[in-house]
């Protein structure tokens, strides 16, 4: 294991880590992206809800005003169908409202089938590409300028540990994760000594989501950890902590 990992596993995070920092959270009603959110907004996060259901935003924006934290926003966005101008849309909402932006987690994706390549939908295929591969890269780009106009941004991308070695059955969600880490490692290359935007990828592991549950049917989920259980090394990665922490992969739990 390495130091940064380590570091990441153990992290405690400040109170107060996030005031004043500005973190839009995709997939944000539910499952590790609605935990986030909530940790993010207790550490002083003004969190930006992206997400499909305007219900569960709602639900989370309620949760997170109860506590008192900083009055988040709403994003509502469905990626399967978002196209790149509505992306731009909603980066010239939040420059109007915000002026930038200190971090993205970019947490939804969908699984797809779990089937032979040879079996797999077209259909489906397009569809988990769209929202776990292009609407990643069409957010990061179009809220980039933001990005840029922060003194110290970080760029977070799901990944999956079928998405560093092939296994079968795994089908599109498996390759959208590789294309996931070829993305990250291309953008932190690019911005490397160039802006101050890092950009990271995370692999939550086994967790107990809805995901997990409709990739192992027959699993006791009690038996995983709560999405709540692995934020240290989101935080870690999101906030001051990970400061410097460029193009790395690292896992949020360890099994």
């Amino acid at each position: 294991m390495t130091d940064i990992q380590q570091a990441a596993l153990t992290y405690q995070c400040p109170d107060n880590a996030f005031k004043d920092r500005i973190i839009l959270v995709t997939g944000a009603g539910d499952g590790i992206g609605r935990a986030a959110a909530l940790a993010l907004a207790k550490h002083g996060a003004t969190v930006i809800l992206l997400g499909r259901t305007q219900e569960k935003l709602e639900a989370v924006y309620d949760q997170i005003k109860a506590m008192g934290a900083p009055e988040p926003a709403l994003a509502p966005v469905n990626l399967e169908v978002a196209r790149p101008a509505d992306y731009e849309e909603l980066a010239g909402m939040l420059s109007d409202a915000f002026g930038r932006l200190d971090g993205i987690l970019h947490n939804a994706s969908i699984l797809g089938d779990i089937t032979p390549l040879d079996q797999y939908g077209y259909s489906t295929w397009e569809a988990v590409m769209q929202v776990n591969v292009n609407a990643a890269f069409y957010l990061t780009r179009a809220m980039m300028p933001l990005l840029k106009n922060s003194a110290d941004a970080s760029v977070l991308f799901t990944s999956s540990g079928v998405g560093r070695k092939g296994r079968a059955f795994w089908g599109a969600y498996a390759v959208s994760k590789f294309a996931t880490e070829g993305m990250m490692q291309v953008l932190a290359d690019e911005l490397e000594n160039v802006a101050p935007i890092r950009v990271n990828c995370i692999n939550p592991g086994a967790t107990a989501t809805k995901m997990r549950a409709l990739a192992y049917p027959a699993e006791d989920a009690s038996t995983l950890k709560r999405p709540e259980q692995i934020l240290p090394a989101y935080l870690y990665l999101l906030g001051p902590a990970g400061r410097g922490i460029n193009g790395q992969s690292l896992d949020a739990q360890l099994r």
